[in-house]
């Protein structure tokens, strides 16, 4: 996903409300710049803009107040980034009303000059300031992050290199159990709080001293949901929920930017080796280390206010689920380094710990459920929003900061995950 700055071009031709509004000329270039990077031909999100994939609930001919194309841009949810210029949006609406003729042979492409340099140029500068701040790269020590212009911190856990068995002889998803090695890494000790999250979410929020930082501001923050996103349970200490992997990679991407140093959501395997701790079994009292089904009282907790595990990590079961980089794929057979299955699709997300509502055979270190459109059923947005998933209730994340620092082509396949996915 291109930066927000990227999303904005200048008013185009035939914009004036005397010239007649030329496909070619006039909405394809918006397209190709604000859109086609999620809903190219042949999109795996809910819509595809092409001729051919048209239909009544995108464009409804000649009734832009109808279609979900123009109503999207008008009202701000798309694209993610923020509002379109007035002038674009009237282009569109102007189009839809003229009949919404799109020329035949004429299709969207991606664009390839100036704004996807841009921005991978931004994200070699996030890579540049990173490398300027390493300091002590071992992994060997836990540290406190205090997030820069806030009063808002976390906690970072340094989590040793080493080798484990991964899976089980259990589920079949689980199977077949093999030897996995990953590297150091340092992770967040507890799930990621509304505390941290909100700053993400809201430009102005409270606590957050007014700045202005290019990078930290360019990167692609979500809309403004429709509805209270804690739905009730809880903000303050809380762990934050019902975001899309897009999201919390964005939120990676966004802190990564902040904070001078690299964060992206952990592997399968990392996050498994981190939440076995270096034990085979299971804890014995499930209870002490998890809030699920039966002792959370319906609802997701504060973090932190169960036991750690050996390595001092807090709720890797239960509370909330936590979204992982790969796709849900089957396990290959064999020793790996470092596996990651990168994703071509935002769904299915291996997705792993259980959750507040689960019972516990399902709040396990080996447990995989499988991400899926329908977590986002209730949100009433046409198309549904990359952002939210609203009924995911019981879905969060937290980051990891690897010791070796990827490179900027890395880290922007790692932000973009199963949304930018023209290498696959």
């Amino acid at each position: 996903m291109l930066r927000a700055s990227l999303f904005f071009v200048a008013a185009l031709s035939g914009a004036q409300t005397n010239t007649p509004v030329d496909f070619a000329r006039d909405v394809k270039p918006i397209l190709e710049t604000n859109c086609i990077g999620c809903h190219g031909p042949g999109s795996h999100v809910p819509f595809s803009l092409s001729a051919e994939a048209l239909n009544e609930k995108l464009v409804v001919t000649r009734d832009p107040g109808k279609s979900a194309l123009y109503t999207s841009v008008a009202g701000g949810s798309m694209p993610p980034s923020g509002k379109l210029p007035p002038a674009q949006i009237n282009t569109i609406r102007r189009w839809i009303a003229d009949g919404a003729s799109w020329p035949s042979g004429v299709t969207l492409q991606k664009p390839s000059g100036s704004a996807a340099s841009g921005a991978a140029n931004e994200i070699t500068q996030i890579r540049q300031r990173i490398v300027a701040n390493q300091q002590n790269p071992a992994g060997t020590k836990a540290y406190k992050v205090t997030m820069p212009n806030t009063t808002v911190s976390y906690d970072m856990v340094a989590i040793p290199a080493g080798e484990f068995t991964m899976g089980s002889t259990g589920p079949k998803d689980e199977q077949p159990p093999h030897k996995v090695k990953v590297d150091a890494f340092w992770m967040q000790a507890h799930e990621l709080t509304w505390d941290e999250y909100r700053l993400f979410m809201f430009a102005s929020q409270a606590g957050e001293v007014a700045h202005k930082d290019s990078l930290v501001d360019g990167v692609s923050r979500p809309t403004r949901p429709y509805v209270e996103m804690s739905f009730g349970m809880g903000i303050n200490g809380f762990p934050a929920i019902s975001m899309t992997q897009h999201a919390a990679n964005k939120y990676a991407e966004w802190l990564s930017a902040k904070t001078g140093e690299f964060y992206r959501l952990p592997t399968e395997a990392e996050w498994e080796y981190a939440c076995r701790a270096g034990a085979t079994d299971p804890p014995a009292q499930l209870a002490d280390y998890a809030w699920f089904a039966t002792d959370s009282g319906g609802k997701y907790q504060k973090v932190g206010t169960k036991k750690a595990n050996q390595w001092g990590l807090f709720d890797m079961l239960g509370n909330v689920m936590e979204w992982t980089l790969d796709a849900y794929a089957p396990y290959k057979p064999g020793d790996a380094v470092d596996p990651y299955v990168r994703p071509t699709a935002p769904y299915p997300i291996a997705v792993r710990g259980g959750s507040w509502n689960d019972p516990a055979s399902a709040v396990t270190c080996t447990a995989r459920v499988a991400s899926d459109a329908s977590w986002k059923q209730q949100d009433p947005q046409l198309p549904k929003s990359i952002w939210y998933e609203t009924d995911a209730q019981w879905l969060g994340f937290r980051l990891v900061r690897p010791v070796k620092v990827p490179s900027a082509e890395q880290m922007s396949q790692y932000w973009n995950n199963g949304v930018e996915h023209d290498e696959q």
